[in-house]
């Protein structure tokens, strides 16, 4: 048979993912590979395009702001269904928005903490009421806080809608088998049913870089996500696949945990150790990284390197901003300030793949240089995930997939209470700055703020910010119609096979 005639009846598309997510449930879910299988499933009332502007998806509009800016519209996209068949109307959003702002370990609260009550106008009309001008709302409606779930299937599964979960989607789950797949097929309630070309779409989990390359090459998998700058160099080279590299809007760090010592969402405790208790110990352990010579030995100098949670493609990324630059010396005296010139051991967790394990060693060879001991502890990511919200960490190497409104990368990894912070630091000085860019619209004063308060995150230290990464996808050239975001997100909808 034609290779091109082959290609025609492809019906199964086969996506690598480098983790395995954790829970399907959009309320309390929290990983980026989570968002790119929802991306297929669990449709938002906003998206965003590659130039990073928001779009209308479930919304039939942008919304309209009345009351100062307290009162914000939804006008609904009519007809759409859940793929249960149950309607997606203004009753279905309100549930969902209240389910996302008040179920118990619900990762998207302080995402919509401004918000007071959610009021149903007509089947078509939401009437969002907030206490003060919440400027991200918008964007936050654009991820996980706009996915609407079917009301029937929650209230079916309760706690276990996770194991089964049914939103608004040109694909709908069928399967997952933990750390090996999740398995969707194509909707049939559907609005725009064209969009999906492909009658199923599998997502296999395959962790090591080297394995998922290999399947790509050998036609097992259709596309991989997270492709290295060098892997990148080489499938170029050969001409048969397509390479997409986009600059995101994610950084990778490392979280130290300051005060975490029972979970996060616990009253702060006492870890009794240097690196939580001393700001000396943090600094100390900062001069110590090369950001540059890490983008470098890793990446190829392909990343990007940062100190700070916004990405240079951020229209909000302060250009004036340098990073502290290694410092051997200082960070040698003050280890010794801090009563610690024999040096100080510590252990860093790290998720279980090649690359991380790579930036892992990197770190731990440029600490030791200054007295520090770290040992890495690789780890699943999902019970990672967990172990740290736990506060079983001492330090973290974890990112975040970035989004396109700063207070998304920041507030709730920043401020006393927030749904993200490991830490479990707390400063009202910060929280003050933080909680009024959200309240004000002019982009120069919250960028001002944001300025003043990136600079008192990075004199605590809970985070240190290392990198920028570029999202790199690779597929063979028959995959068409792909675009590539720098939220890192896959979309395979619109694409074909051709």
């Amino acid at each position: 048979m034609p290779p091109g005639v082959a290609h025609a009846q492809k019906k199964t598309l086969v996506v690598a993912l480098n983790q395995d997510p954790d829970v399907l449930d959009p309320t309390l879910s929290r990983t980026y590979v989570g968002r790119i299988v929802y991306a297929h499933m669990c449709e938002k009332l906003y998206d965003i395009d590659e130039g990073l502007r928001i779009f209308p998806q479930l919304a039939a509009d942008l919304p309209a702001f009345s009351d100062g800016g307290k009162t914000v519209t939804i006008k609904l996209r009519p007809g759409v269904r859940f793929n249960d068949g149950t309607p997606m109307d203004a009753e279905a959003v309100r549930f969902s928005l209240d389910r996302h702002r008040t179920l118990k370990g619900s990762n998207r609260k302080s995402e919509l903490t401004s918000i007071t009550d959610v009021e149903v106008v007509d089947p078509l009309t939401v009437r969002v009421r907030l206490k003060t001008p919440f400027s991200p709302i918008v964007a936050a409606l654009a991820d996980r806080s706009g996915m609407p779930v079917s009301p029937a299937q929650v209230k079916k599964l309760g706690d276990k809608f996770g194991t089964a979960p049914v939103c608004v989607g040109p694909w709908t789950f069928v399967e997952r088998v933990p750390q090996d797949r999740i398995v969707l097929e194509k909707s049939k309630h559907y609005f725009d049913p064209g969009q999906a070309r492909f009658e199923r779409i599998v997502f296999r989990i395959i962790t090591d870089d080297n394995v998922r390359l290999a399947n790509l090459r050998s036609g097992d998998i259709d596309l991989m996500h997270l492709v290295a700058p060098t892997d990148a160099a080489s499938l170029r080279k050969e001409g048969r696949f397509e390479v997409a590299s986009v600059t995101g809007l994610a950084y990778q760090g490392i979280t130290i945990n300051i005060h975490n010592k029972t979970g996060k969402r616990a009253p702060r405790g006492d870890l009794g150790t240097p690196l939580a208790n001393d700001a000396r110990v943090r600094e100390a352990f900062e001069l110590a990284l090369d950001r540059d010579a890490l983008n470098q030995v890793v990446w190829d100098g392909q990343y990007t390197p940062g100190c700070t949670p916004l990405s240079p493609v951020s229209p909000f990324y302060d250009k004036g901003r340098t990073c502290p630059a290694r410092d051997v010396a200082r960070a040698k005296q003050l280890l010794a300030d801090a009563g610690l010139a024999g040096g100080y051991a510590f252990e860093l967790v790290i998720v279980n793949n090649p690359q991380q394990r790579r930036v892992g060693e990197v770190v731990q060879g440029m600490a030791r240089e200054v007295g520090f001991n770290v040992s890495l502890r690789p780890s699943e990511f999902a019970s990672a995930l967990k172990d740290n919200d736990d506060g079983k960490h001492q330090a973290f190497l974890i990112g975040w997939s970035g989004r396109v409104d700063p207070d998304a990368n920041i507030h709730q990894f920043h401020t006393c209470g927030g749904s993200l912070n490991q830490s479990n630091v707390c400063d009202e000085a910060i929280d003050a700055l933080l909680n009024r860019a959200r309240e004000v619209s002019d982009h120069a004063q919250r960028a001002a703020l944001y300025r003043e308060a990136v600079a008192k995150m990075a004199a605590r230290r809970n985070v240190l910010y290392l990198y920028h990464p570029n999202y790199i996808v690779a597929f063979p050239k028959a995959l068409k119609g792909y675009k590539a975001t720098p939220d890192g997100l896959v979309r395979i909808k619109g694409t074909s096979w051709q």
